[in-house]
Parts: structure tokens; C-alpha cells; sequence
């Protein structure tokens, strides 16, 4: 049995992965470190307190003594880290928070990570060999798209909002300790998830509550920006192959090749709505457009080939398909 240690897994992305996973693999021991800000909830992790290979810890990752410690008590040989401070409204609104969590939290845990592993610079300790640190990242480190062209691993970085800019020195800290310490180290830069237990704060959940309660479904500026949407047992599909078969020190990019503009989502979800709980009027009435974002970006759409080809992984989920499971999860989550 093999410990490894997962980050913020109380949220979206997290909790759907560790379910996935210990489902999966019956040869790892799963330590959780999640400090339940609003955005993580203990009940996305139900079906996994019973399992006696998941341990879950309430703390700070940029707490380095609860690292450390976290590393020796549990002898910890491998990190795959979701925690992030993720809402770019957020980030508008109060930056040092993400600097913190996103710059500073990844720091500890990478420092912890090869101080822990290693001896010296390219040269591992007995027994730790192979062991692996697999960042999690966001094609918003890449900035905006025109009408045309797709992310690809190469691209340049160009952050445009507080939180991608955090998760792009995030970023940039993992690939300076694969370079100079010669840590195993991998990235993944995933377009936008979306699917069962998201945040409510996120554009998906919003349509559909407010679809629901009766209110204004609001769509930032003309509703023309674009993005990628990937389902998220997509997405821990490919974290699992990265993790397990990516080339130390590469970036791999996963996206769904589903690229819609977010008014383009809110009218497929008001018409599904329409379908399954029928009202005297649309819902796609309650789609009103407000004030547009700062700095909003236009586009984004992520090349996934490497992934594909490289390490063959394929999207199970298109858009349509993965819409349709996603209301029914928050249909059922609201009683309806």
C-alpha cells in the first residue's frame, strides 16, 4: 500500500477524483488535507469515509509544520494537488487571497515534497524513487483566444485576471523544481469542468437554480465569450493517466473539444428545463445580461492531442451527454 497525499478534495474537482480513485485502485492509501473554506463541503466526500483507505484532515496547506508533519506520520510517496482558490469574481474582488493559497500553498507543498523525497538535486532517496508530484492547473493561465486557434502546451502564458495569474506562478514553481531540483513533477491544464457537485457560485449551477426559483439568470456582457467544457469524470480520467504514465516535467493539456459561449449554455439548459419540468413560459425568459466582467476574457479553447496520442486518453462525455447527467444531479440535489 502506497500513501499519497490530495488536496481540496472537498471540492468540485477534488471529491469527484478521490471517489473515481479509490473506486479504481485498491493499492493506494488516500490522505486529504482540505481547509473547508466555503467552497469545499464535507458532503461531497460521503461515499468515502467508509472506505478504510481514505483519511480526511482538516487543514492549511500553506501550513508547513501540518505538511511536514503530514509527510512523516503518513510516509507520504506521491501528491496530486487540487486545492486553489478557483472564482476569478473572487480574485477581482480580494487578490491576496489567491496569492496566498495558489503561490504560496503550492510552494509549501512542493518544497515539503522534495525535501522529504530527496537528498540533494536529481538524486532521491532510497525507497522514493518515482515518487510524483501532479500539479493541477487551468488553460486560464494561457490568457484569451480569438476567433480562431486553440491552447496548446506551448503557448505562451498570459495571465489576465488575478487568479490566473496565481495559478501561472503556481505553475512556474513546479517547473523551476523539476528543472533545478530535479523533482517528478507534472502539470495539467484543464479547461472549464463542470458537472455534479460544483459550487453554486459557478456559471452551470447558477442557470439552473435560478431556472429553478423563479430569478434572473444572469449572463456577463453580450454572453459571447467561449469556453471548453469538460466533464469532470473526464478530467479525473486524465489526471489518473497523467499521474501514473506522464513523462516527468511535461504539461499535458485536457479539454473537452466542446466549445459553447455562455448564453449559448443557458439556452440548452433552459430548454432541457423546458422538457423536464415544463412551465407556462421558457425559462430562457429569465436570461437577463448584466454588467460584463473585468478583463473578462474571450475565448478559450484547449488542444487536447498530446494527451490523445501520447498517453490515450479520450473524452467519454460530450457536451450534450454531460448536461444532461449534470441536471439531473442538481435536479435531484434540489428535490425536484
Amino acid at each position: 500500500m502506497k500513501s499519497i497525499l490530495l488536496t481540496g478534495t472537498a471540492g468540485f474537482i477534488g471529491s469527484n477524483f478521490v471517489e473515481y480513485f479509490l473506486n479504481k485502485y485498491e493499492n493506494y492509501i488516500l490522505i486529504n488535507l482540505d481547509l473547508l473554506t466555503y467552497a469545499g463541503n464535507l458532503n461531497n466526500l460521503n461515499k468515502c469515509f467508509n472506505n478504510h483507505r481514505f483519511k480526511f484532515i482538516k487543514g492549511d496547506i500553506c501550513n508547513r509544520e501540518l505538511v511536514e508533519f503530514i509527510f512523516k506520520e503518513y510516509d507520504i510517496k506521491g501528491v496530486i494537488h487540487f486545492a486553489a482558490e478557483s472564482h476569478v469574481d473572487n480574485s477581482i474582488k480580494n487578490p491576496g487571497v489567491f496569492v496566498h493559497t495558489n503561490v504560496n500553498g503550492t510552494f509549501t507543498l512542493v518544497d515539503v515534497a522534495y525535501k522529504y523525497w530527496m537528498d540533494s538535486p536529481f538524486n532521491y532517496k532510497n525507497k522514493y524513487d518515482g515518487c510524483r508530484f501532479h500539479h493541477i492547473s487551468t488553460d486560464e493561465v494561457y490568457g484569451t483566444l480569438g476567433d480562431i486557434g486553440l491552447f496548446t502546451e506551448t503557448t505562451p502564458y498570459a495571465p489576465n485576471s488575478p487568479y490566473s495569474a496565481s495559478k501561472a506562478s503556481s505553475d512556474m514553481i513546479i517547473r523551476a523544481y523539476v528543472e533545478t531540483y530535479g523533482l517528478n513533477a507534472v502539470i495539467t491544464n484543464c479547461s472549464n469542468n463542470y458537472g455534479p457537485k460544483q459550487h453554486d457560485e459557478k456559471l452551470i449551477p447558477t442557470i439552473i437554480r435560478n431556472a429553478l426559483q423563479g430569478k434572473n439568470i444572469p449572463i456577463y456582457g453580450d454572453g459571447k465569450n467561449i469556453r471548453d467544457w469538460l466533464y469532470v469524470l473526464d478530467h479525473c480520467k486524465g489526471i489518473d493517466l497523467v499521474y501514473h504514465n506522464g513523462v516527468r516535467g511535461n504539461t499535458y493539456n485536457i479539454g473537452g473539444r466542446n466549445e459553447r459561449t455562455n448564453l449559448e449554455i443557458a439556452n440548452t439548459i433552459c430548454e432541457i428545463l423546458d422538457k423536464r419540468l415544463p412551465k407556462p413560459t421558457s425559462y430562457k425568459n429569465q436570461i437577463t445580461f448584466v454588467l460584463d466582467r473585468a478583463g473578462h476574457d474571450r475565448r478559450y479553447a484547449i488542444d487536447a492531442t498530446k494527451i490523445e496520442t501520447k498517453l490515450g486518453w479520450k473524452a467519454d462525455e460530450n457536451f450534450d451527454s454531460g448536461i444532461i447527467k449534470t441536471i439531473d444531479w442538481y435536479l435531484k440535489r434540489y428535490s425536484l
